[in-house]
């Protein structure tokens, strides 16, 4: 898809927009300091330049306990920081915290297991000196990015509880997330995401983002915010100064945001304002360059007058800026690894998320540390700068109650992750959720009954999962995985045995051209729109789901017979199964626009569309 620039797409989001000029988001956030905790400052004083600085990084760590021995991880931790674990890092350099992962390879095995690899982490941290405890944050946003799978609860993403339209929901959803996240020893989730996805062709952001109406996804940010921080887990609202109109992953390469700055302040300052306004902990940058708010090209991670000059002193805010993970291309593509720190820190920023490995696999978190303290003994950092972050990071892990209790009870995970009312709220959720675009032939809603059905396209789990939903009805289905871009082969046999069927179920993600966001993810090609238009051409009936990003339609508007989850957990399955058969109806309204893909310019179905019956 084109990038959709000023006309009727982005017209729709800029007449939604709030559009209070730049300046202090509110009277909470702007409010003057009461005074420092003596307490902490004394822990500040007692440190040295080093142990100050250390606490500033967040580190990726391999291993599934915080004194692992498996060789695997003991040589990839040794390649990042010369020692075996995470208790040895503990040891040598006391960083402020740690950052849990589910691929490369994961730390995720079980909600009992992370728990205990918690409190190892804990253990190692409080037998130092100055008995400083770690912060340990995870991405589980909900939806596609959930490092945390069942047992434990998965709420709908972001796009999904937007089409839901209930702020009660995500604000639940984020509570009860919260609540089994503390109960493993997470403190800090980097969610919710505050971006506005104005742009279809966003090739990272897309149902992570609530949707392309500001107004819209500020209450849902908003809503949040107030659930992670009534579990008492600090949320992260991201990607400061806003992700959403890219066609570059930040992961692989340098995006730039062409917006003036007066279009910014309508489209994606709102839901960063939003959070501020209800006290978030968090804000995490974005490797992103926006020149309209800082001519010198430099990404916002590194930019002084984003972090500082709009962030801290226009809007008032006064929490902990975190930046997002320094082995992206973004944030390296200008400067040496060892000077991104320094200058991130000059920007204002206070913590340094997962320092990367260099082009041998080597790590660099200890050149990045030396050269931290090498800017205060040079007088290129202050060392009150330096302290003032410090006492951030300390204060925001006091305030979560690491200090006074760092350890989680392992005996009760298993009664609180994965607790049956937790799920159940979970699939209300999803089930306010599918979104019916399309039933143009007046398939919907199917009946109970015997039929055979064939399930075909992306994802072996998710045409699993979908099929035996459908067999729970009636049907007898087969399933077909045709992945990501499938062949012309592929294509034409599937085709084939479509023929075969009364009814398919053509699942699709993100049926465009997309480049992958991560490196060595396969590529999006134009298979599975090729697939979908030769499923139609066999004459059968055809109903098309789209289990990610909603605008795929735009790519096969033939299909008459359309909806979208915005996701592929199981209870976004369950619920369009549901919604298919008319156990419900279709409850969801699209929280973005889906314009025509070769004229984006122009709306195909609008903010709100949404079909019942």
């Amino acid at each position: 898809m084109q990038r959709p620039r000023r006309h009727a797409l982005l017209a729709a989001a800029l007449a939604a927009a709030m559009t209070a000029s730049l300046g202090p988001a509110t009277a909470r956030a702007a409010a003057p300091d009461t005074g420092k905790d003596p307490r902490l400052t004394r822990l500040i004083a007692a440190m040295t330049l080093e142990e100050k600085a250390a606490q500033l990084f967040v580190l990726q760590i391999y291993g599934k306990s915080a004194d692992t021995a498996d060789p695997a991880d003991v040589a990839r931790n040794r390649r990042l920081y010369g020692v075996d674990n995470a208790a040895q890092v503990i040891a040598r350099y006391k960083p402020g915290g740690f950052l849990y992962y589910s691929a490369d390879p994961p730390n995720v095995e079980s909600p009992q297991q992370l728990a205990a690899f918690s409190n190892g982490i804990q253990r190692a941290a409080m037998a130092q000196p100055h008995r400083v405890p770690a912060t340990i944050g995870i991405d589980q946003e909900g939806g596609i990015v959930a490092r945390v799978q069942p047992p434990a609860v998965q709420s709908p993403g972001s796009m999904a509880l937007a089409a839901g339209r209930r702020p009660g929901d995500a604000r639940e959803m984020a509570r009860l997330t919260g609540r089994e996240l503390r109960a493993i020893g997470i403190d800090q989730n980097y969610a919710p995401d505050a971006d506005v996805n104005i742009n279809p062709a966003n090739p990272v952001i897309g149902v992570r983002s609530f949707g392309s109406d500001p107004a819209l996804v500020s209450k849902f940010v908003g809503a949040q915010v107030d659930g992670y921080q009534a579990a008492n887990v600090t949320p992260t609202a991201k990607h400061f100064p806003g992700h959403g109109d890219t066609t570059t992953d930040s992961h692989l390469g340098v995006p730039e945001i062409d917006h003036t700055r007066e279009e910014w302040e309508k489209y994606d300052l709102p839901p960063f304002r939003a959070a501020i306004a209800r006290g978030v902990d968090s804000i995490m940058t974005a490797h992103i360059v926006v020149r309209s708010l800082d001519p010198t090209g430099d990404p916002a991670t590194l930019s002084r007058p984003i972090v500082t000059g709009i962030l801290r002193d226009r809007l008032g805010y006064r929490g902990v800026v975190v930046t997002d993970a320094l082995d992206m291309k973004g944030a390296r593509a200008k400067y040496g690894d060892e000077r991104i720190p320094v200058l991130a820190l000059k920007a204002g920023v206070d913590v340094l998320l997962k320092p990367p490995a260099d082009d041998k696999g080597d790590g660099v978190f200890a050149r990045q540390l030396a050269a931290v303290v090498q800017a205060v003994r040079k007088g290129e950092l202050t060392e009150e700068r330096l302290d003032a972050s410090v006492y951030r990071v300390l204060a925001l892990k006091k305030k979560r109650g690491l200090f006074r209790a760092p350890y989680v009870d392992e005996s009760k995970v298993g009664a609180i992750v994965g607790a049956k009312p937790h799920l159940a709220a979970a699939q209300r959720a999803a089930d306010r959720t599918t979104t019916l675009i399309k039933n143009d032939a007046r398939l919907l809603p199917l009946r109970p009954g015997p039929r055979k059905v064939l399930v075909a396209g992306w994802g072996a789990a998710t045409i699993r999962t979908l099929a035996d939903e459908l067999g729970k009805r009636g049907a007898t289905p087969t399933v077909t995985e045709t992945g990501l871009s499938p062949t012309p082969d592929r294509i034409a046999q599937t085709a084939a045995a479509a023929r075969d069927h009364d009814l398919v179920v053509a699942v699709t993600n993100r049926a465009w051209d997309v480049k992958p966001s991560q490196p060595g993810e396969p590529h999006n090609g134009p298979g599975q729109r090729d697939l979908v238009r030769a499923l139609l051409a066999t004459g059968k009936s055809v109903v098309v789901l789209a289990v990610r990003d909603p605008y795929d339609i735009a790519h096969f508007t033939q299909a008459p017979t359309y909806a979208a989850t915005y996701s592929y957990t199981a209870e976004a399955l369950r619920s369009a199964a549901k919604t298919l058969f008319g156990e419900q109806p279709p409850r969801g309204r699209l929280p973005v626009t889906v314009p025509v893909h070769d004229d984006p310019a122009t709306p195909l179905y609008p903010l709100g569309h949404g079909l019942t019956y």
